[in-house]
């Protein structure tokens, strides 16, 4: 039976210093894994969560839409949620800069964003994001399903729900959730678009684009496609224990190829108008194949051996307003 690591076990020098080698015998935590799924399944709602472009949701079968606010202890989300039911299952739709894309993406608050889905019974998000490709071999409205992450922010901090008392450390190596990858990959093929089978994705700050000697650089290196967004959602997704997972929307070649126009605003509007259809095609195609409840996929169980801090002194104020998200493991 796994348990939450404890501050004050035994300890052994495995590489980042002293990490505990032994678990808490507390009887409090001593829950069978079982008895937390029980207790998890016994939600009746298992949402799935779309996070895009404020057009994204207009898929034809989409019914009962009804836009929920939810409040949280991170500040606003980026909008509202459009939930309804999308080929039999309940789907909750964020527009990720507002509606009439009003917030930059350093200005994205992840933690809200990812918190309120968290609250509102999401277990699988999907990203329709937007970027610019890096290789050649990834054109305009293609579509590439990424399997990692180079982080080229300023923006840790605000990319986890600890601290203020209780320390945890997901794993992070794989950060995107394979089995929903897989998922997604299959409906692409079935719809027969344009799509690549992984990738790494540069999340840059922004708001401008990349400089040349940039772009130049990250294309060099082998990367393959290039955003200002995907990251917290991803980092703040697998610590709310959500499978994630991302289609990266082809717009345009950033600015490294010099046979091609840099990459503009007007350039990205009219290739993600383009690939619209495309996007929703899938989306339709793949929600009804998603499981109709957490499955076995390690997503779901991130925090399991990931919280360092001793249960005793868990913060009566950081447990409340993280409720959603540990309420399995009191």
């Amino acid at each position: 039976m796994k348990t939450l690591l404890a501050h004050g076990a035994s300890t052994a020098h495995i590489g980042r210093g002293s990490w505990p080698a032994t678990c808490w015998d507390d009887p409090t935590l001593q829950q069978s894994q079982a008895q937390r799924d029980k207790k998890t399944m016994a939600r009746k709602i298992h949402r799935i969560g779309i996070i895009g472009g404020s057009g994204l949701y207009d898929i034809e079968g989409f019914r009962g839409k009804k836009w929920v606010t939810v409040k949280t202890p991170f500040g606003k989300p980026s909008d509202q949620f459009l939930t309804g039911k999308l080929a039999g299952r309940e789907v909750a739709f964020l527009p990720r800069h507002g509606r009439g894309h009003r917030i930059l993406p350093s200005e994205l608050n992840h933690r809200a964003n990812l918190w309120a889905m968290k609250k509102l019974g999401v277990h699988w998000v999907i990203s329709v994001s937007a970027v610019g490709s890096l290789q050649k071999k990834y054109r305009p409205c293609d579509i590439v399903l990424i399997d990692q992450f180079l982080d080229r922010t300023k923006q840790s901090a605000n990319h986890t729900f600890f601290g203020r008392g209780i320390a945890a450390h997901v794993a992070f190596a794989d950060p995107i959730c394979e089995e929903l990858r897989q998922l997604l990959l299959k409906s692409a093929k079935r719809k027969k678009a344009a799509v690549h089978d992984g990738g790494t994705y540069v999340n840059m700050e922004g708001p401008a684009f990349s400089t040349r000697a940039e772009s130049v650089t990250n294309h060099k290196l082998k990367y393959d496609v290039i955003g200002m967004t995907n990251l917290g959602e991803a980092k703040c997704a697998r610590e709310a224990e959500i499978a994630y997972a991302t289609m990266a929307m082809i717009t345009d070649y950033d600015c490294w190829k010099t046979d091609e126009a840099h990459v503009t605003v007007e350039m990205v509007i009219e290739n993600l108008t383009r690939n619209a259809a495309t996007a929703k095609a899938v989306l339709a195609d793949v929600i009804p194949r998603i499981p109709k409840t957490p499955a076995d996929w390690p997503c779901h169980s991130a925090l399991e051996n990931a919280i360092m801090t001793d249960r005793k002194v868990w913060p009566t104020k950081t447990v409340k307003e993280l409720k959603p998200i540990l309420e399995k493991y009191f």
